[in-house]
């Protein structure tokens, strides 16, 4: 039963959970993660400029976003959506990139849960397995400052 066991067990120090309320309703969360126009408005920590270069959002579909630094630096995040199911759940398998497509890093996959509580939304996000608990910490400091930017963000289209 060990092997079995083992291999649905996640390493809990190399996984990333945050759960916020965001002040709008689901399917507006739900479209600033999944339309291009949206996304471009609030993707990445704060400082970041983002240009989202392919987002095909469909099962199988491919996504990739350029994410330009406050000094000037060069970040890419690509990978493939395996599930939409508007507007209640995304789950992206993903890697940083180099400018020519290649993987730098080891894919994780994230998954966004969107639940509606009294016309605000509580969004989960799920994001595994880091190939370190550094790598974890450092997407959390990301993904809290992103969080920041799409709150900011909702509150100019809502």
């Amino acid at each position: 039963m060990g092997t079995a066991a083992n291999l649905i067990t996640e390493p809990a120090d190399r996984v990333l959970k945050i759960t916020r309320i965001f002040d709008a309703p689901r399917s507006l969360v739900f479209k600033a993660w999944t339309e291009s126009e949206h996304m471009a408005r609030w993707w990445g920590p704060q400082g970041f400029k983002s240009t989202v270069l392919k987002n095909d959002l469909r099962p199988g579909g491919a996504y990739r976003i350029h994410m330009l630094g406050p000094d000037k630096d060069d970040h890419w995040t690509q990978g493939v959506y395996r599930e939409v199911i508007p507007p209640e759940r995304l789950v992206m398998v993903g890697s940083w990139a180099d400018a020519d497509g290649n993987p730098t890093r080891p894919e994780t996959t994230l998954t966004l849960l969107f639940e509606d509580v009294g016309g605000k939304t509580r969004l989960t996000l799920h994001n595994a397995i880091f190939e370190s608990v550094t790598a974890r910490d450092l997407h959390n400091e990301g993904w809290t400052s992103t969080f920041d930017n799409l709150a900011e963000y909702l509150a100019t289209v809502s």
